[in-house]
């Protein structure tokens, strides 16, 4: 599951249990107070690097202008982030919500000590959501002198977390979504992808539909503020405060390598490396040969600050700032969020939207999509008023259709057959997009940190228009009511109109539970 879920729907007797059982267990854990923090910022001068050299023609060419390539492929997308760790000469800036260790997040640690090996300096930030269990392992890259590894809002019971879920909720509850990855101040990569096979297209279970940019020019020095910003905060903590159960040795760092190249190697003859090597992307080898749309921009990102927020204000958070481009909207939105629970207030919004003639188009998971189900338990109460309300609701079909790009491959790697939903990008007007790790829900609103960018592109933003226009209806069902006010599931199959009485591809079990999950399910923490 790749949401945090808040305990504050249990009972106050289950909570009370829970807390003396688990103190009884663990005991009571703290941060550590006497943390050293070495401020440490973005390296300056770094355009005559091989990146620098490669961009610095074309951000000359378009003064004040920032430029983006999309990168909706999976293999695209991971290809490009091996493209931009290999041509780094001074420094690495990663930041990740989730970064599993299977495939490609093995070759991405791989990656980073070869990079930190020849002389880049590598600052890891991650969310401490996803790093339980890893803690030698990432003790061991640490121990780099090139490397250094920091963690945001971390976890004070470093066993055993479920002491910090039921003791510390309201600061646990926090966590950091942001997803960055900035080579030599010069290329970053941003947008809804976390480190793991799911989001690269590189497992053969359930894949995640997804979307990333990479942006060169003046935009590439503000997501480097923003990690600046969170890096040296308080809210950030050295991983080394936290001493592993086992002290690092020469010997644990030369097995670990050892078993890392090993792994690479035997990787490089995957069907997914093969697949990887045929991507436009890994074909052209350097960012500046990649089209690019170039155009004015707005950066917009929570505060880490976010962790004790009482309130959302546009100094602080995304969420207002990206209200105002709905409010600029004239002719048409189009919102692709995987995880949507718009709330009373924004549904409202929304239908307003449409009754002063903007035209509103939104994608969202399936119940059989979505990977949450207590969050479609959420979302499925304003599908009614949203339709009412005259706005377009698509859900994003589980069952994976084989697209014409696949059969045209000549490697073997087909990638996952089912699929579910993970971008978070939206089309302003068919002229302007914003792409992040925001989804339209209260926890990006109100919880965890969020990051992402507002541009004018017409040339993506008509691109996105025209594909949805195009395959909506293949790869989701129209939602709509029919005469009697009951919902019904419209799809195409095969050219032919096909509809559906209830949630499709469901068993009676799933859609029982989330009905009866709709009725006393926590919004604030969806």
């Amino acid at each position: 599951m790749h949401r945090d879920i808040s305990w504050s729907n249990l009972t106050t007797i289950k909570r009370v249990f829970i807390v003396c059982a688990i103190l009884i267990v663990t005991g009571c854990a703290s941060l550590p107070t006497d943390v050293q923090r070495t401020p440490s910022y973005a390296l300056e001068k770094t355009s005559d690097t091989g990146l620098g050299r490669e961009v610095q023609p074309y951000i000359k060419a378009h003064p004040e202008e920032s430029g983006f390539h999309i990168l909706h492929n999976g293999e695209d997308a991971f290809a490009t982030r091996l493209i931009l760790v290999h041509a780094a000469q001074k420094s690495l800036d990663v930041q990740y919500y989730i970064w599993h260790d299977d495939l490609t997040g093995k070759i991405l640690h791989n990656r980073l000590l070869v990079a930190a090996d020849r002389g880049v300096r590598v600052r890891l930030l991650l969310d401490d959501m996803d790093t339980a269990g890893k803690h030698e392992m990432l003790h061991i890259i640490n121990a780099h002198p090139n490397i250094e590894i920091r963690l945001y809002n971390p976890f004070a019971g470093r066993n055993s977390r479920m002491g910090d879920y039921v003791t510390d909720t309201s600061r646990i509850n926090h966590r950091m979504h942001n997803k960055t990855l900035t080579a030599d101040k010069q290329a970053t990569i941003l947008g809804g992808r976390n480190i793991g096979d799911e989001y690269f297209d590189a497992t053969e279970g359930v894949g995640f539909n997804d979307l990333d940019i990479l942006a060169i020019g003046p935009v590439v020095n503000q997501v480097s503020e923003q990690f600046d910003l969170y890096w040296n905060s308080q809210w950030v903590y050295p991983l080394d405060a936290f001493k592993p159960e086992q002290a690092v040795t020469e010997q644990m760092i030369k097995d670990f390598r050892k078993q890392s190249d090993a792994y690479l190697e035997e990787a490089k003859s995957s069907k997914y490396a093969e697949a990887l090597r045929e991507t436009d992307v890994a074909t052209l080898s350097e960012v500046n040969k990649l089209d690019y749309s170039w155009g004015k921009w707005i950066l917009a990102y929570d505060q880490p600050s976010k962790v004790e927020a009482t309130e959302v204000t546009e100094e602080t958070h995304l969420a207002p700032n990206l209200k105002k481009a709905f409010e600029k909207a004239q002719n048409d939105v189009i919102i692709v969020s995987p995880y949507f629970v718009p709330g009373t207030n924004f549904t409202q919004f929304l239908v307003s939207l449409v009754e002063r003639g903007v035209r509103v188009r939104i994608l969202t998971n399936s119940l059989a999509a979505n990977d949450v189900s207590l969050v479609h338990a959420g979302y499925k109460r304003y599908r009614e008023p949203l339709i009412k309300g005259g706005v377009e609701l698509y859900e994003f079909k589980a069952i994976k259709s084989e697209q014409p790009e696949q059969k045209k491959k000549k490697n073997k790697w087909l990638g996952s057959s089912r699929a579910s939903l993970h971008g978070k990008y939206m089309g302003f007007d068919k002229r302007y997009m914003f792409v992040g790790s925001f989804n339209l829900d209260a926890r990006s609103v109100a919880l965890n940190t969020e990051i992402g960018v507002y541009f004018d592109t017409p040339e993506y933003a008509n691109l996105l228009d025209e594909t949805f226009e195009q395959k909506a209806l293949i790869l989701a069902y129209r939602v709509i009511l029919d005469e009697e006010g009951e919902l019904e599931w419209v799809t195409l199959q095969d050219g032919k109109e096909v509809r559906f009485y209830q949630e499709p591809d469901t068993g009676f079990w799933k859609r029982f539970s989330t009905d009866f999950l709709s009725i006393f399910v926590p919004e604030s923490q969806l």
